[in-house]
């Protein structure tokens, strides 16, 4: 069995969306735990009306774990609630992930709506970067599948970390099994947060966050401003 966590917070605009899809997905072989934390909105509602698992969320690494705790699968896949799945996702990741005996894999991504300036900075840049890097450095983000033996083994995600703890988790994982980038699909994201934020900005948090992992280790204090869902008025069709 696959468990797919989902951390959530007033995602009404999104989760639906991402649910409709995993439901029609030829795979079947799964269950949905929810790790919400404290929304006001519909996303509650929604989620039970797929027959998803609730549990008590907080920030994601801790939505996560809390997910974590009560998954039945052998296999976790995290994923945020604004992404959009192809329709043989779930088939194909499971079948590359076992054929290439993994551990632990994240995804190229590609945003929503389609900007010159995405295309440039993720579907081309990022893409290449972290492809190049699979087998140096990992870099998961967004959407990850991780063995849940391996998971646990680790201890999960570290809830100190206030910035890019699914990078400490790659990188943590990656010293008992192999990491990879799946080749057979790609994952859809809203631009919300750059948007929000602005391209530039975000791209020199991004930026300025990884050579604080690599030089100075994983970011424990709140000097990045990161925010759980500070874009919920930044709704994006």
């Amino acid at each position: 069995m696959l468990s797919i966590i989902i951390p959530t917070l007033n995602e009404e605009d999104y989760i639906g969306r991402l649910l409709e899809l995993i439901r029609t997905q030829d795979f079947k072989d799964y269950e949905i735990i929810v790790a919400d934390a404290g929304s006001k909105d519909k996303t509650l509602e929604i989620a039970k009306k797929y027959d998803c698992i609730i549990v008590l969320g907080g920030l994601p690494a801790k939505g996560r774990n809390n997910g974590a705790k009560i998954a039945k699968g052998s296999a976790l896949l995290f994923m945020d609630a604004d992404i959009v799945l192809p329709p043989n996702f779930l088939k194909n990741t499971i079948k590359e992930f076992n054929k290439r005996k993994l551990g632990i894999a994240s995804f190229r991504l590609s945003f929503y709506p389609k900007k010159i300036i995405s295309y440039f900075l993720v579907d081309i840049l990022y893409n290449r970067f972290i492809s190049l890097m699979e087998n140096i450095l990992p870099y998961a983000a967004t959407c990850i599948i991780i063995k849940k033996e391996l998971f646990d083994k680790i201890g999960g995600y570290d809830e100190s970390i206030k910035l890019a703890e699914d990078y400490d988790l790659a990188r943590r994982a990656t010293k008992y099994e192999k990491f990879g980038i799946i080749r057979s699909e790609q994952v859809l994201t809203s631009n919300r947060r750059f948007v929000k934020e602005g391209w530039l900005k975000m791209v020199a948090k991004l930026f300025l966050c990884e050579l604080h992992n690599l030089f100075i280790g994983p970011i424990r204090s709140d000097i990045f401003h990161y925010r759980f869902n500070h874009y919920k008025d930044q709704k994006i069709e």
